[in-house]
């Protein structure tokens, strides 16, 4: 369809019908995106563990498995102790392999010839016949996502092993074009099924074939419009979830409640993979994916939807991007680096707790299946909202609607001289760096013979007692304590001096005084020295100047006082605050530019009950779905909506293992509960089920090993 098809088509349907339809579609593939991998496993281990446990049961008496074999396993060129053999192998060993998703396809196919043979010469029971129609589906599609053979395909297609690549483009060729004519196929048997029921169809030998008694009890007028939904393939989604339904019930009313399950896991890979080919539903798939959709590529995108450009992939960019994107709008991520972090955890990459793969994401992994998507690697330099174009390196682009989420940098309040002694965390090369400045502290040590410089070496100041700078100090305590303990041989990490420095009266000051008492005693019992009402005056490559008159020496400083917005104040020539924050209005706009939204911890908004916005995670993104509804609205009807309202949801911090501090207005908690939920939360967020695994892995190796794995000291050494 030409662009001014696809124009003339979308004219036809009205605003609100095409947003709503897109919405509803948008959401609810990714809603079968998420839950597809976990149903996928489930259904194999539900398979597996039904065939494993006949073959462990005729394992452990092979005198009967010896004699079903006989009417089980009848194969004429084969004597019964070794068809017994191989029957038991397969149940035992397939099985295992199917669970993992390793040789998929093999093992399904082994175990399907198994039952398809039990079948005919054996017992006739529906349970063999709904697993067989299990069982090749993935004897033609493969396993799902947590598979070993998905986590390989693409190794093993561009590899060198002899057949590899025919056999994968095989594979591929069986996924794509013959696993939904199974589909088709199985909506044919089970509507054959149901008119047998409905006493419309006599099929001799019908018990071998077709699974009549698990539909027993269906009255004739169900069965038939069931039959005739699966031969349409018509609202399949709907169908299988009403077929579940109806035999639960009749589970519960006493009939077949045995083969209940594994209907159910066939009725589920229906619903999430369709109903195959000829079908109603494939058809509207097409239709909607040609006038709304538009997701098989960018350039397929009609030009005249409204183009929004998110500056910046934070929480908050990332937040109003997955809201628009459900929108019929164009849309352009830039961002100067390729990948989503998550900043809470950055201080575990400077303290060798996690590797930088653990806390970021690749943003185009994150929209791959997103066509109206648009990913950019660069960095903005200036913006004309009067032409409405902005410029990144040595490009331009045009919007009709801006959103800045640019983030913030460190602030040395001034004093920019300190930054080379004094590194902050708020990138990636920041926490490698840190990381490599605190681990190479120690070895530096190890290898002085000058006791002076042996104990400036082991002294860690930490300037600001915020969250990163309580989380930096315990986390440094833990790692001198725990991580490196029986490391060194002429040094005792345990030995080194841990310094918190903090202008105010008291750690956490956005916390209750409560938590901040508790936080103290807990970073005092790792041997954190906490300096209160003490301001920082000069920092040099040897040494911290507090006040007039107390010095600290030290090689090691970390910045975790302050931090300014991104220039985007400046490019727009925007009112700003002393942070470098844009003035906002209450629906996030900046001030003067009707177009142009500013969110996180580029936007000074005072939507807290009158209150400043707190720079955290969860207020950015509260922003970032607040503007893709702003934006909405405007398409729908052009009228705005109610002013941005934060709504704190609470404040965590850690300090050390098994201690935390959590404010969540109503529920205030210390301690290890504290720390449980700390961790929870944090894993919830990240983005990713790969960075969730690794993350959880390497948090529980540490905790019963208390051994920290990432202990790598990377880039050039300018010290001796």
């Amino acid at each position: 369809m030409t662009s001014e098809q696809a124009v003339l088509q979308e004219e036809r349907l009205s605003p609100f019908l095409r947003v709503t339809l897109r919405i509803w579609v948008k959401t609810y593939r990714s809603i079968i995106s998420l839950i597809s991998p976990f149903f996928d496993f489930l259904v194999r281990l539900f398979v597996a563990q039904a065939i494993f446990r006949s073959g462990a049961v005729k394992l452990s008496d092979w005198d009967t498995a010896l004699s079903l074999a006989r009417f089980e396993y009848p194969v004429s060129w084969m004597a019964p102790e070794t068809a017994a053999l191989v029957g038991v192998m397969i149940e035992i060993v397939a099985p295992i392999l199917l669970l993992f998703g390793f040789f998929t396809r093999g093992a399904a196919l082994a175990i399907l010839t198994l039952l398809a043979v039990s079948q005919i010469e054996y017992v006739l029971i529906d349970l063999n016949l709904w697993l067989i129609a299990i069982l090749g589906w993935y004897v033609l599609r493969g396993a799902g996502g947590f598979s070993f053979d998905r986590a390989v395909a693409g190794g093993l297609g561009g590899s060198a092993l002899p057949f590899a690549r025919p056999v994968m483009r095989f594979f591929q060729f069986l996924t794509a074009k013959v696993a939904p004519a199974w589909l088709l196929a199985v909506r044919i048997w089970l509507a054959v099924a149901l008119f047998m029921v409905a006493g419309l169809l006599d099929v001799t030998e019908s018990d071998m074939f077709f699974p009549v008694k698990s539909f027993a009890g269906m009255s004739s007028v169900v069965a038939i419009g069931f039959a005739v939904f699966l031969i349409a393939g018509m609202i399949i989604p709907l169908t299988g979830l009403a077929l579940i339904i109806v035999l639960s019930t009749l589970a519960v009313m006493g009939l077949h409640p045995d083969l209940t399950l594994y209907p159910m896991l066939l009725f589920g890979l229906m619903i999430i993979f369709g109903s195959g080919y000829l079908s109603v539903d494939r058809m509207i798939s097409g239709w909607l994916e040609s006038n709304i959709l538009f997701d098989r590529k960018y350039e397929d995108v009609p030009e005249h939807w409204p183009h929004i450009v998110v500056v910046g992939a934070g929480f908050g960019g990332l937040a109003c991007v997955n809201k628009l994107k459900n929108l019929p709008v164009r849309i352009t991520l830039i961002d100067r680096h390729n990948y989503h972090l998550f900043q809470p955890l950055l201080y575990q990459i400077a303290t060798a707790a996690l590797s930088p793969a653990d806390v970021a994401t690749p943003i185009r992994g994150l929209f791959r299946n997103d066509g109206n998507v648009h990913v950019l690697m660069g960095e903005v330099g200036s913006v004309d909202s009067a032409a409405q174009t902005l410029t990144y390196g040595q490009n331009s682009l045009d919007y009709d609607h801006l959103v800045l989420a640019t983030g913030a940098s460190h602030s040395y309040f001034g004093k920019d001289e300190w930054a080379p002694f004094a590194p902050g965390l708020k990138t990636i090369e920041d926490g490698v760096s840190v990381r490599g400045h605190v681990l190479r502290a120690f070895e530096r040590a190890e290898s002085s013979n000058d006791p002076e410089r042996v104990k400036r070496l082991l002294t860690f100041v930490i300037v600001g007692a915020g969250p990163t700078g309580v989380e930096l100090a315990g986390a440094i305590a833990e790692l001198a304590h725990h991580g490196l303990k029986d490391e060194f041989s002429r040094i005792n990490p345990a030995q080194a001096q841990i310094i918190l420095v903090q202008s105010g009266d008291r750690i956490l000051p956005a916390f209750p005084e409560n938590l901040s008492a508790h936080a103290a005693a807990s970073l005092g019992n790792l041997g954190v020295d906490i300096r209160l009402k003490s301001r920082v005056t000069d920092i040099a490559a040897d040494r911290v100047k507090i006040g007039d008159d107390i010095e600290i020496d030290t090689e090691t400083v970390l910045w975790a006082a302050g931090v300014i917005a991104s220039p985007a104040g400046q490019w727009l020539d925007a009112d700003t605050d002393r942070a470098g924050r844009v003035a906002v209005d209450d629906h996030m706009r900046v001030a003067g530019h009707k177009n142009v939204f500013a969110i996180g911890d580029t936007a000074g908004s005072n939507a807290w009950d009158g209150n400043p916005v707190p720079g955290l995670a969860p207020a950015a993104k509260q922003a970032g779905v607040y503007v893709a509804n702003y934006i909405q609205k405007q398409l729908l009807d052009d009228k705005q909506i109610a002013p941005f309202r934060y709504k704190h949801q609470g404040s965590l911090a850690t300090i050390g293992r098994k201690s935390a501090v959590a404010d969540f207005g109503f529920m205030k908690l210390h301690g290890a509960l504290a720390w449980w939920l700390w961790g929870a939360v944090h894993v919830g967020f990240l983005s990713g089920m790969r960075n969730r695994i690794s993350v959880l892995v390497n948090w529980i190796w540490s905790y019963f090993t208390l051994q920290l794995g990432i202990r790598l000291i990377t880039g050039k050494d300018s010290g001796a």
